[in-house]
């Protein structure tokens, strides 16, 4: 377009062409010429100049151009670039501090949410109405319906109130407070009874009770359940890879427990004014090992605190005497209460009311009096002979079974036995001999071991003497795990129970038994000598070989001459 727009008509009358001369010769030749040229506007604008040429005013130049133009765009792109990076930097920096706030939020919520609602639920633990009550209910009352002939109702279905039923009363309810106690007797006693009986009358309220458990794991989940504390299982903790509570050990989530329940018996001290009360029963069940004594002296622990601070009453229930050794060694605030069996009238009565409660008859005195006689005031031995129709029988029948299980554990074999059984025979004549001397007390007692009035008065001796008669420290507490021996607050040992001491005065009272038992022992003393003795023997000397043994003084000369040879035994009389 350029080409053609530069390819102006010339005038033919003033161009004169003459092929000999040179181009710019003719020109010459014909003078001025004058031309026209047609400015095109599209020209101007491809080109982009306005007006004439001038010094600031000159055309410009194409690849000036594009080169300016390329410049400009590589300057332009990287600050749209760069404006665009950092915006999305700003924008993930943005959601991601929202989504970490949110979370955070979240989680802080939901921890303090859930430290509210652990509280919340050891509260609801200690409200009216416990599991434990339901559960006694249904295995004591019976429907007044199915019995006739009763005028009043609390003539079967209460039993005899103790007499340290008002004590325990007063310490379950709150009133009694700033110690914590040790209630310690026999099975089958009636503990765990008049602790039940005491928590009905106040509906649970504040009251929380535990069975205790050889596995510190179970005891464990049985305080979680009695206090309703989940040990944290569901804490949000666990989205941030923290270390749970399950990988501890079970000693410290009792810890954790407790914390908790401390926590919340601070904030009830403030509205009620009376402590918490927490039951350990059956204590004796935990093993006494090392992870044993750590459990019992986390609780002594945690109760001689509470104890001071008014914050909480803990009750701790066993019927072994190791519990109370153990607790002896740190106590300060612990009080002791001895259970022991129902004395005659308690017991008669009490024998009456079961017979009531069960059969809906009134039992002669004279039958009472006679199962006393044979087992004693043991409840748990009257609740089972009051549902037997014939009592008497019941009676022989306890009276026989204990004696089997004496015999079973600590039965002892005579002089006879082989030297494999020597250990398990070191057991059992121990307990053999210290039944024995309480036989021999019982019988030198004569009338002072019944009492009309009271009853039975069971033969004791200390337990330090008891280790002597047996000659063996370690024993007795073996013994007493078994229910043979009994061991009580002040140390002294005695028969477990009536029918025990009715067996021992049954065994230890058949003719020959002394020779029986000092066979046994010196049995075990030869076979305990056989083992720290060595024996030598000349075989040659009994197929009528002889040893000669001669001594020499220090110049070699002959001094003595000692010859030995068997000599066979001389025949008794007797013999013929």
């Amino acid at each position: 377009m350029l080409g053609y727009a530069l390819r102006a008509p010339v005038a033919r009358s003033h161009a004169a062409f003459h092929p000999s001369q040179t181009f710019l010769a003719r020109i010459q030749l014909a003078g001025s010429v004058k031309t026209t040229r047609t400015q095109f506007p599209f020209r101007r604008a491809l080109t982009g100049q306005t007006g004439p040429p001038t010094p600031g005013n000159d055309a410009p130049n194409p690849v000036d151009d594009a080169t300016e133009s390329s410049n400009n765009g590589d300057e332009t792109g990287s600050k749209a670039k760069w404006k665009s990076t950092a915006w999305r930097m700003f924008e993930s920096a943005a959601t991601t501090g929202a989504s970490i706030t949110i979370l955070a939020l979240v989680g802080y919520s939901y921890t303090k949410y859930y430290k509210y609602m652990v509280l919340e639920k050891i509260e609801n633990a200690f409200r009216p109405g416990d599991p434990v009550l339901e559960l006694a209910a249904t295995g004591k009352e019976i429907p007044k319906g199915d019995i006739t002939g009763i005028e009043d109702e609390a003539d079967h279905t209460r039993w005899i109130a103790r007499v340290e039923q008002e004590k325990v009363d007063k310490i379950v309810s709150g009133h009694d407070r700033g110690r914590y106690h040790l209630l310690i007797g026999e099975k089958g006693t009636g503990k765990s009874s008049m602790l039940i009986d005491a928590m009905a009358k106040v509906d649970g309220e504040g009251i929380a009770m535990l069975e205790a458990h050889a596995d510190p794991e179970i005891f464990r989940i049985r305080l979680g359940r009695c206090l309703d504390f989940e040990f944290h299982e569901d804490n949000i903790g666990a989205l941030f890879s923290i270390r749970g509570p399950r990988d501890a050990s079970a000693l410290l989530d009792i810890e954790r427990a407790f914390n908790k329940l401390e926590k919340y018996a601070l904030r009830r001290r403030k509205k009620v004014g009376r402590p918490l009360i927490l039951i350990i029963n059956q204590a004796h069940l935990i093993r006494d090992d090392e992870d044993g004594r750590d459990l019992i002296e986390l609780i002594q622990q945690r109760a001689e605190q509470w104890a001071a601070s008014n914050l909480a009453t803990v009750i701790i229930n066993s019927d072994k005497y190791w519990v109370y050794e153990r607790l002896k060694q740190h106590a300060t605030r612990m009080e002791v209460t001895q259970v022991s069996d129902l004395p005659k009238g308690r017991a008669i009565q009490a024998l009456k009311n079961y017979r009531m409660k069960y059969w809906g008859e009134q039992t002669n005195d004279l039958i009472l009096e006679e199962v006393y006689d044979k087992i004693g005031g043991r409840l748990t031995f009257l609740n089972r002979v009051a549902k037997s129709q014939d009592m008497v029988k019941q009676c022989d029948h306890i009276c026989h079974m204990e004696k089997t299980w004496f015999l079973n554990n600590c039965g002892i074999l005579g002089a006879e036995m082989d030297d494999d059984v020597m250990d398990q025979q070191k057991y059992a004549s121990t307990a053999m001999v210290l039944a024995n001397h309480l036989y021999k007390m019982a019988k030198e007692m004569d009338g002072a071991s019944y009492d009309p009035q009271t009853g039975h008065k069971l033969p004791e001796v200390p337990l330090h003497e008891a280790r002597e008669i047996m000659t063996r420290a370690d024993f007795i507490r073996q013994h007493h795990d078994l229910s043979i021996f009994a061991i009580d607050s002040h140390a002294n040992v005695r028969a477990d129970s009536v029918p025990m001491q009715r067996a021992f005065n049954e065994i230890c009272s058949k003719p020959g038994f002394e020779e029986f038992l000092e066979a046994t022992l010196e049995r075990i003393g030869d076979i305990e000598s056989l083992g720290r003795t060595k024996e030598l023997t000349f075989k040659d000397l009994w197929d009528g070989g002889k040893y000669k043994f001669t001594t020499k003084d220090r110049k070699g000369n002959l001094d003595k001459v000692v010859e030995v040879e068997t000599v066979e035994k001389e025949k008794d009389e007797d013999d013929g």
